[in-house]
Formats: C-alpha cells, structure tokens, sequence
C-alpha cells in the first residue's frame, strides 16, 4: 500500500515539475530550464511508469538517476538564465554535467550515486551562492525564491530523515512525506520568474533560517539529554520524556528571538530602537512633510515613505519599492490622509515596534496636513480675492473710460464752443447750453450707477431693513398690483460688516425681483436674522411651485453667499442662505 501511494506521489510530483517546466517554455521565461524540467518530468513519469508495471528495477534506476542527477542540476544551473562564454557558468555546467554521465554509467553503484551526488550539491549550492552574490537583481529574486523553498524542503527532510528510524515501514513513509515536500520547488521557480516581487523571498529566507535552526537546536538538546540519561544507566518513561521535553519547548520561543535578532543583523543590519526613534521623530517633526518622511525613514531604517492625501501625493522621501504597508493620519474623527512606508530587506510585514512608532508621530503628521490644507485654503482664498480685486478695477476702468470718459470729453469741447459763439450767435450758444446741461445729467447718472455697483447708498442711508424695504416698495405683481412684501427682523440688528451687508441685501433684492418677475406671486416673506455668528436670510412666496428651474439670478445668489463664506439653498417658491458675520 505504501509502495501505491509513494507511485501517486511520485507521479503529481513529476506532473507539478513538468507543467512548471511547460509554463516557463510557454511563457519564454527561463526556457532552457524549462525544457530540462520537462525532461526531468518525462523520466520521472516513465521511471514510475515502468515500476507500477513491475518492470526491470534498473530501468527504472536509470531513469530515476536521469532525472535527479542529470536533468534536475542541469535545470537548476540554467534558471533563469545561462551564458556559456562565462567561465563560472562554464565550469560548472561541465562539472554538473560530467557527474551526471558519470552517474548514468555507474547507476547500479550505491556508493558512487553517492559520491557523485554530493559532488553536484557542492557545486549547485557554491554556484547559486556565487551568482546570488554578484548577479544583477532579476538574476538574484528567482534564485531567492528558489534557494528558499529548496532549502527549506532540503533541511526539513533531513529532519525527517533524522526522525524516521530505520525499519523498511518508516523509511518508505519518510518518502512519501518527502516527495510531497519538494512539491512547491518547481513552481516557485515559476514565480520565481513571473512574479519576483508578490513577496520580497528574502522574509521567508529569514523566518525559515530561524525556525529549523531553532527546530534543530531543539532536537539536539533533547537527544543530548536523552543520552546523558541513557549513558548514567537510566530509562526514562513516557511521561518523562514529555515532562523533558516541554521543559525543553521553554526555551524555544527566547531561542528563536535572539536567533532571529542574529540573523538581522547579519543580513540586514542593526534594527532601531523603538523607544529612540518615536523620540528622534517628534523631536524631527516641523511644518516641512519633506523633512519629517526623511526623519521617519533614518530614525526606523526604512527604504521609502510617502504622505498622500485625497488621492494625492504630497511629500516622498526615499526610493520606491515593491512591498509597502499604509497607516491612515487621523484628527479626531477625521482621516486626512496616509502613510505609506516600504518594507524593509526581509520583513515580509511592518514589524510591531515600527508601527507603534508610527501611531506615536501619527498625530504630529495629521497635524502637518491638517496646516499645509489650511494653508492651501487661505491661499486659494487670497487668491480669489486678488481676482475679485482685479475684476472690480477692471470693471471700474471700463465703465470710466467707455462710460464717463466720452461723456467728460464731449462736455469740455461743448463748453468751448458755447464760449465761442456767446458773443457772435447767443442762440447757437444757448442750444449748446442745453445740450451741456443733458450731457451732465448722463455724468451723474453714470456716477450714481457705478458708485451704486460698488455699494448700493442706501446701505449708508437707511441700513440693511430700511434699504430692503425701499426697494420692496418699488416691486409689482404680473398682474400690476403691488407686490405684497412682509418683512421679518429684529428692531435693530447689530453691525454688519461691509461685505455681509452688501451680499445680504443683493440676495434678497435678487430673490425679491426674481418673485416679482417669475413667480407669479401676490405676496413675499422675507425673514432676516442672526443666530450666533451668522446673517439668516430666508425670502418665501406664495407663487406657482410648478416645474421650477434656477437660472442666472440664483447662480448669482449663490456666488455672491459662496464669495461671503456663506451658504445658499434654493427650490420653487423658497430663498435661504446664511453669511457669516466675519470681517473678510
């Protein structure tokens, strides 16, 4: 039965390393090891072909050492690439391959497979360390991705191997168990290839490194106390040896933590401090997101970090790279943006301590957005009153220079020539007189009008209700009756500032002219009043609601509330808005 399912095993294992082999060809990826792979599976597969059908065992030798000492090395010295001009590749493609034909003549020898298969396990392991060493960086990801599963599935079938006893029942149940454990090598060189980056390798490298040497310092101690125990003449019980054994399991967690301390530091460098780098960051910290990305990274070691907000990218210091993690920049209930910060060489997460250190100055860079954002808002403000400035002098100059300006001119010269035919044709003179008179009364029309768009008289003259009601006064129905206004306020409304009164009363003249012209209203209720730091305007009728449209006069309603710092809301038959009472 066991001989069955070793065959099944056997047989998944050559199908996972052929398709592997298919996709990479497929793919032109690696496709000399991709061939070889598909050889390697080819005789895999007739090796157990010909053993479920009881055929000649040395057949099915020849096959099995074709396999694993030919095609197998040859596929892992190519991946993913080959150049024979290179000496190294060179050297020890002839060594691999020269073994290997060796092996084919001699595979009825136990002792020489032997020998020849530790020879091509030095060269593989001294040649991928060679060219993960100094190879260029899509030579040396796959060969992590190989090494490390390879590696990994090689320790732990000598602990299988150091496990199992040596009885024929154990040992063919050892390699069942093993054939399933080099099941994912063949596909993680497919990744290795197409998708280097899914997971930096180099994590898994370290987190493997400690377990088994943690695994394996295990095992030893318990062995070595099992020994000592056997050596002073005793026997120990069941119960003793799990009583041994779990005082053993104490010291494997410490064990794999300064394991793993170790091999950081060798692979990767010193690790800060949590404690002094929180400190070193808030101390760092200022208004320049610039300088406190570079301050994070240096004081956690970290390759790369970006602050984003609303889609945005606003600061990044470092070099981007593949495997990063965010952490949301929050203000009470308000997230106004993220970290994102690159994983460091062999971290396949963000390490605890670093994101401990990351919440602490958290706040310190919501602040720093939260004030660039305020910053941008008081710009943009600035800047959008300079354009208002700017529009009113222009509009100014266009309505003195096209306006009055013609109409001074033409003055002056009718004054010149009245004086000049007083005393010769007083009636000429008197016709021009006339005329001068009329032309004056346009000047000062033209005055009042462009002193009336820049602040309505009014204001200065009755106050914000007093204007409100004039106008009002002056309003008709379609019908031609007057337009019933009724208006709602306190009897004295504190001090306005200049710029809420005016937008005050040019919303509620607005909506009042709009209920006279469009509504087809009797009557209107304007409400104004303050509530804490606002204005509240509110202006009603009790005209058609029908199929009610905004147009010009509401979009210049909303503007005007919008340019105040206010709001403005508007359906059929209703005007509300609120400005606040705030100097600009």
């Amino acid at each position: 039965m066991t001989v069955a399912v070793a065959l099944a095993v056997a047989s998944i294992l050559a199908a996972v390393v052929g398709a592997s082999g298919l996709i990479l060809v497929l793919a032109r990826q690696a496709r000399l090891s991709g061939v070889l792979m598909i050889a390697a599976a080819v005789a895999g597969g007739l090796a157990v072909v010909v053993r479920a059908a009881e055929g000649p065992v040395d057949l099915v030798t020849a096959l099995v050492v074709a396999a694993t000492f030919v095609a197998v090395p040859l596929a892992v010295l190519t991946y993913p690439t080959w150049e024979w001009r290179r000496p190294v590749d060179f050297l020890a493609s002839t060594t691999v391959a020269g073994a290997g034909a060796v092996s084919l003549g001699w595979f009825t020898e136990p002792n020489v497979l032997g020998t020849l298969g530790t020879v091509i396990g030095l060269v593989l392991a001294v040649y991928l360390w060679w060219r993960i060493e100094t190879g260029p960086r899509d030579v040396r990801a796959p060969l992590l991705w190989f090494a490390a599963t390879a590696g990994a599935v090689g320790l732990i079938v000598g602990l299988i191997a150091f496990s199992f006893d040596g009885s024929n029942e154990t040992g063919s149940s050892s390699v069942v168990v093993s054939l399933l454990l080099f099941l994912p090598v063949a596909p993680a060189m497919v990744v290795g290839v197409m998708r280097p980056d899914v997971l930096d390798v180099r994590g898994l490298v370290t987190w493997g490194v400690v377990t088994l040497v943690t695994v394996i310092a295990y095992l030893a101690a318990f062995a070595g106390v099992i020994s000592g125990i056997d050596e002073l003449g005793g026997d120990p019980s069941p119960g003793a040896l799990g009583l041994i054994g779990a005082v053993l399991a104490f010291g494997f967690h410490p064990t794999s933590v300064v394991l793993r301390g170790v091999v950081d530091r060798l692979l990767f460098g010193d690790r800060p401090d949590p404690l002094e780098a929180a400190t070193h960051v808030v101390d760092q910290i200022g208004d320049d997101p610039v300088l406190a990305l570079r301050a994070i990274r240096e004081a956690l070691v970290l390759p790369y970090a970006t602050l984003r907000a609303e889609g945005r990218t606003l600061a990044t210091s470092g070099t981007e790279v593949t495997h990063t993690r965010s952490l949301p920049l929050q203000l009470g209930a308000d997230t106004v943006g993220e970290i994102v910060v690159g994983l460091r060489a062999g971290d396949l997460t963000l390490a605890p301590a670093d994101a401990d250190v990351l919440r602490i100055v958290a706040p310190l860079l919501a602040q720093t957005l939260r004030a660039q954002a305020l910053a941008r808002d008081v710009q943009a403000s600035r800047n959008a009153a300079i354009t208002a400035i700017e529009e009113e002098r222009r509009r100014l100059r266009r309505d003195l220079h096209d306006g009055l300006g013609p109409t001074l001119s033409g003055i002056a010269f009718a004054t010149d020539a009245a004086r000049n035919q007083l005393g010769d044709d007083p009636a000429a003179a008197d016709a021009l007189l006339e005329r001068l008179r009329a032309d004056t009364t346009a000047a000062i029309g033209e005055v009042r009008r462009i002193v009336e768009g820049l602040r309505p008289p009014a204001l200065d003259e009755l106050g914000l209700l007093g204007a409100v009601r004039q106008h009002a006064s002056t309003l008709h129905a379609d019908g031609g009756e007057p337009l019933r206004v009724t208006i709602s306020a306190p009897e004295v409304l504190p001090d306005l500032p200049a710029m809420a009164e005016v937008t005050a009363y040019r919303i509620v003249v607005e909506a009042l002219t709009n209920v006279a012209r469009h509504a087809a209203a009797t009557r209107a209720d304007v409400e104004i009043g303050v509530a804490g730091s606002d204005l509240r305007l509110s202006v009603r009728d009790d005209g058609r609601g029908g199929d009610w449209r905004p147009g010009v006069g509401m979009s210049s309603m909303r503007e005007r509330a919008e340019q105040a710092g206010g709001t403005f809301a508007a359906g059929a038959g209703r005007v509300d808005a609120v400005i606040p009472l705030r100097s600009a």
